[in-house]
């Protein structure tokens, strides 16, 4: 099969990966009806169709938080991309840095950011609140020591979303014998996968938290995770973080315009408007029809980007016409990496320009930095 868009890479990613890392990346909370609206409602947005305005080239070129971008996508941080694809992580920055942007690198990946740096420079990197904050500053100051200037703090993981999938998998704990025999027996029928990523990609450490995590498998470390998680966050979080982040700080999970004033006001540079793919609230609204409202409050103050349910160049668009500097790209690149590796992230990462560009060329605008709500219908 040759992939042509994002839903191609998602059926190679199921049919290449055991069923358990399928679910995990395919997966929402309870009905997923949140992450079939981050879809949805991109479809219901319509764009202007201006064939008589002259454009024969447009330019893709823009600035993020101080980051020089060759095209306004840049991936989102996932965790276990390492269990994807062998050093996941490292692949899908490689790819990254040619196609001329970023990744952001989470703080549960495999591949420790010191790897990942060191194969590809410097990127983005994700932050959770944990319990200990003797560990989040030692992240911090590595970070920054490693060359990285941006920091993505994520706020709306305070608790694990309920994701039927991971428990029907046993991610989400109380996995026993038959379980663990059955992911056995479903890894032996994924050859391809079993010799790249088990036996070749090892090791499989949870590098950014190794020297919290006491150590375990996969199972063993969602449980640690739940636990390590601090439960209540306040302003006074995001002002900790700033405090000990003298780069740039971008609010990551943000739905609501008043989340976005308060991310302000905690000194905060940016935010990220998202559901956390449709894995957190069932019943939340999309990103994509929240940011209008978090635009008009925040958008003079702070960098303004989009995450979820972004999938073609045409989304791309319509998020920056709505308000948007520029959009984080998550399942679109772990399904191209379980699939294909890096050529797999640097094709979509191809496919984004290509339909950006010609979205824009459509609709009658030669510069992303002049998309905006004019091109709408």
């Amino acid at each position: 099969m040759k992939p042509v868009c994002v839903e191609d890479y998602r059926t190679l990613a199921r049919r290449r990966l055991p069923r358990i890392l399928y679910e995990y990346v395919d997966g929402g909370a309870l009905t997923e009806s949140a992450k079939a609206r981050n879809s949805s409602d991109f479809a219901a947005i319509h764009l202007r169709q201006r064939v008589l305005s002259g454009v024969e080239a447009v330019s893709l070129k823009t600035e993020v938080l101080g980051t020089e971008l060759a095209l306004p996508v840049i991936l989102a941080p996932i965790g276990n991309c390492g269990m994807l694809a062998r050093r996941g992580e490292v692949q899908g920055a490689r790819a990254a840095r040619a196609a001329g942007t970023v990744a952001t690198l989470s703080t549960m990946s495999i591949c420790d950011l010191r790897e990942v740096v060191g194969a590809a420079g410097p990127g983005w990197f994700q932050l959770y609140l944990l319990r200990d904050r003797g560990h989040m500053e030692l992240l911090l100051q590595r970070a920054w020591d490693q060359g990285v200037r941006v920091l993505a703090f994520t706020v709306d993981v305070a608790v694990p979303g309920e994701r039927l999938r991971e428990h029907r998998q046993g991610l989400a704990g109380g996995a026993g014998l038959a379980d663990e025999l059955r992911r056995a027996a479903d890894g032996l029928m994924h050859p391809g996968w079993l010799w790249d990523v088990y036996l070749m990609g090892r090791p499989h450490t949870f590098g950014n938290v190794a020297e919290a995590y006491g150590g375990g498998g996969f199972t063993q470390f969602w449980t640690w995770v739940r636990e390590a998680l601090q439960v209540s966050l306040t302003p006074d979080d995001i002002a900790w973080v700033r405090q000990h982040w003298p780069g740039k700080l971008v609010i990551k999970g943000v739905l609501d315009a008043d989340d976005a004033r308060i991310a302000a006001e905690a000194g905060a540079d940016g935010v990220i408007v998202s559901n956390h793919g449709g894995r957190q609230l069932d019943s939340a609204q999309s990103g994509i029809a929240a940011l209008p409202r978090i635009v008009e409050a925040v958008g003079d103050q702070l960098t303004v980007l989009l995450d979820g349910g972004v999938r073609s160049g045409e989304d791309v668009v319509k998020a920056m016409a709505l308000g948007a500097e520029a959009c984080l790209i998550g399942r679109p690149w772990a399904f191209a990496l379980a699939a294909r590796g890096e050529a797999g992230v640097a094709h979509v990462l191809e496919l984004f320009r290509k339909q950006i560009t010609t979205t824009l060329v459509l609709a009658g605008c030669d510069d992303v930095k002049k998309i905006g709500t004019g091109m709408l219908t």
